[in-house]
């Protein structure tokens, strides 16, 4: 049969099916077939008939045969598997599917109907895993029916309980393993919960100086730093002189007793993420230190806290550090997701005032600040903090050393800073420690 001809004849064989003329077009298909042997768009579209008509034992033979004689057509596997589907032929629909995902592991509906299948025969973790490449692939897809959405909460819901399950089943069987680190537990939690999708990972983002090759650990072992029980001490005398400065500006954080907005941006600033705090003591400070210089006036009406500070081993670069400062919180405040300046120095806190509803996220993990409980972490890993009660926030705040930098390295990083400051360029972004 000539080329023309058989198109001529398909086509009329598929606009009488469109016409509700069956027999029309069954006899045509049957015609092609007799004369040219085993056509797969024939035997395609005898299936499809057949399959309507409620026959699917019959469709599978056509479509069987479609394949034999085009073999690469994901389509013919598909509706080979709905045949089977049709039948209750777990083991065929599964064989159909999986003949389909050989030519084309991206098929998404290839993939959707495996996902359903092993859910019907109760393989949920693989089911799992096939929702899952469907839902990678319906991230491509940008218009999507309510029936889509529906069947994507359904994928999402797959995943979340296989992933719970298989992560109970990981806790379960560490659990005593964990227990046996001890301190090092901590980061080999970190390691299995960024293994099962718990967390992420941060690293150290530094806008200035840049010390390399540290450990990028958001909170600091205590056992870093001997001397946090000698402050934590202090707390009382400290809260003592801090509400004293409060009482004196008129309470609550307000402009006066040397207060001021942390947030203060040069005009003309392009709005940012630090827009809304700007100029405002919703974030407020008191320093007593700031970029290496102690402020006098602030240190005479704060004189306990400045001696306990200054008893400390703070970060001492000339000209640079420490930076120590009452931080207050006001209610309602959000400080957004932000990286510190440099990891050489290590960020203090020693919560005094800390209502309910109060917390700070370093990386991975979240805190809350209890009174007289202090901590230490590094801030040039992204981290935010937020006061979501009707009360004042504060805590107290200062620099010390990074704990892994030895003392030498502390010794040529101070001479750094003095010759950088003499040659007139100890201003340079690269060189700042802190905002």
């Amino acid at each position: 049969m000539a080329e023309a001809e058989l198109t001529r004849i398909l086509a009329a064989a598929s606009a009488a099916r469109r016409s509700g003329r069956p027999d029309e077009a069954a006899k045509l298909y049957r015609g092609v077939i007799a004369e040219v042997g085993d056509h797969p768009l024939a035997l395609n579209a005898l299936g499809m008939m057949a399959l309507g008509e409620g026959r699917p034992s019959e469709a599978t033979g056509y479509f069987s045969r479609a394949i034999k004689a085009d073999g690469n057509s994901p389509d013919l596997w598909m509706n080979l598997a709905t045949a089977a589907r049709s039948s209750k032929d777990v083991a065929a629909e599964r064989a159909a599917l999986e003949g389909a995902l050989s030519i084309d592991q991206a098929h998404f509906m290839a993939l959707v109907r495996m996902a359903e299948l092993l859910e019907r025969i109760g393989e949920e973790e693989q089911a799992a895993e096939r929702w899952q490449g469907v839902l990678t692939l319906a991230a491509m897809i940008e218009e999507r029916s309510p029936a889509l959405e529906a069947m994507l909460d359904h994928a999402r819901d797959s995943v979340a309980r296989e992933g719970a399950r298989f992560a109970a089943s990981i806790d379960l069987g560490l659990a005593s393993s964990l227990e046996d680190l001890g301190p090092g537990r901590r980061r080999a939690q970190a390691c299995i919960d960024h293994a099962l999708g718990r967390r992420a990972i941060y690293a150290n983002h530094c806008t200035g100086l840049h010390f390399p090759f540290l450990p990028a650990d958001e909170f600091f072992a205590r056992s870093h730093f001997p001397w946090l029980a000698q402050i934590e001490a202090q707390t009382s005398v400290i809260r003592e002189e801090l509400l004293a400065l409060l009482d004196a500006g008129g309470g609550g954080g307000g402009g006066g007793a040397g207060f001021r907005p942390y947030v203060s941006m040069k005009p003309g600033t392009s709005e940012n993420k630090w827009t809304v705090l700007d100029n405002s003591l919703n974030w407020g400070a008191l320093h007593l230190w700031e970029d290496g210089r102690r402020n006098e006036d602030a240190c005479a009406r704060a004189p306990r806290t400045a001696a306990a500070v200054e008893a400390l081993p703070l970060c001492d670069l000339p000209g640079k550090t420490p930076t120590v400062f009452f931080s207050l919180l006001r209610p309602g405040t959000h400080l957004p997701a932000h990286t510190g300046v440099s990891n050489v120095r290590t960020v203090v806190h020693l919560p005094l005032i800390v209502p309910d509803g109060c917390a700070l996220r370093v990386g991975g993990e979240k805190r809350e600040w209890r009174v007289g409980e202090a901590f230490a972490f590094d801030d040039t890993i992204e981290h935010e903090a937020w006061n979501l009660s009707d009360e004042l926030r504060a805590v107290l705040i200062f620099d010390v050393w990074n704990p892994h930098i030895t003392d030498a390295e502390r010794g040529l990083l101070r001479r750094f800073y003095e010759v950088a400051e003499r040659t007139g360029d100890g201003e340079r972004t690269a060189l700042r420690v802190r905002d």
